[in-house]
């Protein structure tokens, strides 16, 4: 057995590792990465559980049952007035209504319901707060009938009882293939035209770079188009998915397709190996797929990080696709259509203007 040999290509070996940065990058960065955005998410940081609660019978017994649910050290009650309306209050957290006549029911052990509004794309919080629920409407059973069911809940949506959560799902698919297709694509061409000179080889055409850069991204637009195609008829035919396709989704697609393309163009321009493209587009990529809200509702994070979350502009293509196909609010889905407009016209022009095709 040559050991030297054995030593000289163990060397080599370890030398080619730390030389290429993707490497570097897969064993260090991106498992403390996920650490950091799983550990933040899960953990759930300080920010308690916020519900609103909305008593429309004023008794003692409805008095006694807020103040169990506030005594729950996770749980942040809002009570809210009797003369507004839930269903807006719980499209922004879950909503709890008492009913009128509820002491009265409990008196004469007739069984009486709560009514629980939910938010169907927030399953994860939706779960925590039946528990919590359920827990306190045992605990004033057992108090006032000796466990017998007096008191129960009923679930209402705020979208309507015809969606499921794939349907809340899908967008935030389509939005997170939209961005690493666009990332991931523009910067591998880049790098890719960069190494081989044909960069420099466009110099010599009557193309502008502004027009190149505008040609790469309705590239990426068509194909976004057909991989968004592709995932809506899975979730139709697979899940029988019933979100709806209409024009402001097209709208969002090609605006989103336009904003991640301008930015892996900008990125590729401090990028010159193909080794380090994908630890370029990965160190975006990530961030951005796990705190927009693509997979986790942002609701479920500390504070510090819904903040970031809105700063990013995945956060705003998933909000305009669920507005669009979820819950029909066009006024919504316009506003996140403009942000991400805008933003797609900024990285155009910065894309446009530090793009060198001189370099080797």
């Amino acid at each position: 057995m040559n050991l030297k040999a054995i030593y000289g290509d163990i060397q080599a070996s370890i030398k080619n590792w730390y030389r290429n940065k993707a490497a570097l990058f897969w064993t260090f960065a991106f498992p403390i990465l996920l650490i950091l955005i799983f550990g933040e998410i899960f953990s759930g940081g300080n920010e308690p559980y916020i519900i609103y609660i909305q008593d429309m019978d004023n008794s003692m017994a409805s008095h006694l049952f807020v103040e169990n649910m506030s005594h729950i050290n996770i749980i942040k009650v809002k009570l809210i007035d009797s003369s507004k309306n839930i269903e807006e209050y719980a499209k922004e957290h879950a909503a709890i209504q008492i009913p009128k006549g509820f002491q009265d029911s409990i008196i004469y052990g007739k069984k009486c319901n709560l009514t629980l509004y939910l938010d169907p794309s927030k399953q994860e919080i939706n779960s925590a707060i039946k528990s919590f629920l359920i827990s306190v409407i045992g605990e004033m059973n057992l108090k006032i009938s000796n466990a017998t069911e007096v008191i129960g809940y009923e679930e209402k949506y705020v979208t309507g009882n015809n969606f499921n959560y794939i349907d809340f799902f899908i967008p935030g698919i389509i939005g997170m293939t939209v961005m690493t297709s666009a990332i991931y694509g523009s910067i591998e061409i880049n790098v890719k035209y960069k190494k081989r000179g044909l960069l420099k080889k466009l110099l010599t055409t009557p193309m502008k770079r502004s027009e190149w850069i505008f040609s790469k991204m309705i590239y990426q637009l068509i194909i976004n188009f057909l991989s968004t195609i592709v995932i809506i008829l899975v979730g139709m035919v697979a899940f029988n998915m019933k979100a709806s396709f209409n024009f402001m989704v097209i709208v969002i697609i090609a605006s989103a397709s336009f904003a991640f393309t301008g930015m892996g163009m900008i990125i590729s321009r401090f990028v010159n190996e193909e080794e380090t493209a994908d630890s370029a587009a990965s160190a975006v990529n990530f961030p951005m797929m796990f705190l927009a809200g693509t997979f986790f509702p942002i609701e479920m994070m500390p504070h510090f990080l819904q903040v970031f979350a809105k700063i990013l502009p995945l956060y705003y293509v998933n909000e305009g696709l669920r507005n669009a196909m979820i819950y029909h609010n066009f006024h919504a889905s316009i506003l996140n259509t403009t942000i991400i407009t805008i933003f797609a016209f900024i990285v155009f022009l910065i894309g446009s203007l530090i793009t060198d095709w001189k370099e080797p």
